[in-house]
């Protein structure tokens, strides 16, 4: 392995150092930035933007974008509060909420794929439609319910102590098996190809329309469970959270390694990439920072990640 190949698997880790080390120079924020339960926090805050970023990780290796998520995460937090209103069970709310995410992805699917239009207007219609279905299905106002079990998937009975929300494991199976069927299926081999190279796949024999399809269903299935993340953190259904969530999930997987021109990604770089994020907001809380300098933040760390994707582009043309 040449030295840039080294570079190139190891930038999101230096980049997830450098980060954590900048915040590390004040003493000051030091003396708790540095701590489990902190970075406890962090992970905890790094799984809704992780599980996310799994399924723009499909889409992005395919060649595409879903700029829908965030109204996604919204729509089907509020169909699992409706859900557990009305007296469902945790298991029938979840398989619920994951289809309600899939069907999204669904009609993404089928409108870029089955009718071959253009993913980045196709889903910026969807980010509205969804947003405002999630209004209308709330009546424009929050959905409160009695206790669930789901509420406790993002929190623990001890937050000092050393176990982790049962979210964290959730998103690190999701990773795993994410990771697993990119490289050891046909399916994943077919996602590499058509990012790669659509036409040539198709001549190859690859199902592309069906595979595109089926990649947005099931990134659509993964922003379904992010939504239920986003439910049990908020122990409500919000209709209008997570607004902007997508360009925090696009970044983490392209910092995370992945190019916006398709065909090259890994499930470990979005991952840390995911968790870069989550360091950044975090340190910039516990720094005192006012939200508009955060944003101005994630928006340079965007830019910045495409220039660098623009780049590796370059080199290896």
């Amino acid at each position: 392995m040449n030295t840039k190949s080294l570079l190139a698997k190891l930038g999101p880790f230096l980049g997830l150092l450098l980060v954590i080390g900048l915040f590390s120079i004040s003493t000051e924020v030091r003396g708790y930035f540095l701590t489990y339960p902190n970075f406890k926090i962090i992970l905890t805050q790094t799984v809704i933007v992780a599980i996310g970023a799994l399924g723009m990780t499909l889409i992005i290796i395919a060649g595409g974008i879903d700029l829908s998520v965030g109204s996604a995460i919204a729509f089907t937090s509020v169909v699992g509060a409706l859900l557990i209103q009305r007296g469902w069970s945790a298991a029938a709310v979840v398989l619920a909420v994951v289809a309600a995410g899939g069907g999204i992805g669904l009609l993404n699917g089928v409108a870029i794929a089955g009718l071959r239009m253009t993913p980045f207007i196709i889903t910026l219609g969807t980010l509205g439609v969804v947003r405002g279905a999630s209004k209308w299905l709330a009546n424009n106002e929050t959905v409160n319910y009695d206790a669930s079990p789901i509420n406790s998937w993002m929190t623990t009975s001890d937050p000092f102590g050393w176990s982790l929300p049962a979210g964290a494991w959730v998103a690190l199976a999701a990773a795993i098996g994410t990771a697993v069927m990119l490289r050891q299926t046909v399916f994943g081999r077919h996602i590499f190809a058509i990012g790669s190279n659509e036409a040539t796949a198709r001549l190859c024999g690859v199902p592309t329309v069906r595979t595109k399809i089926m990649i947005y269903a099931l990134a659509g299935a993964f922003f379904g469970l992010a939504g239920l993340m986003q439910l049990s953190r908020l122990r409500q259904g919000d209709p209008t959270v997570a607004v902007g969530l997508e360009l925090d999930i696009i970044a983490a997987v392209i910092i995370g390694g992945a190019s916006l021109s398709g065909g090259v990604g890994t499930v470990l770089g979005s991952m840390i990439g995911a968790l870069i994020m989550a360091v950044l907001r975090n340190g910039s809380q516990q720094m005192g920072w006012p939200t508009y300098f955060q944003e101005i933040i994630i928006g340079v760390v965007i830019i910045a990640a495409v220039f660098l994707d623009r780049l590796r582009q370059a080199k290896t043309a």
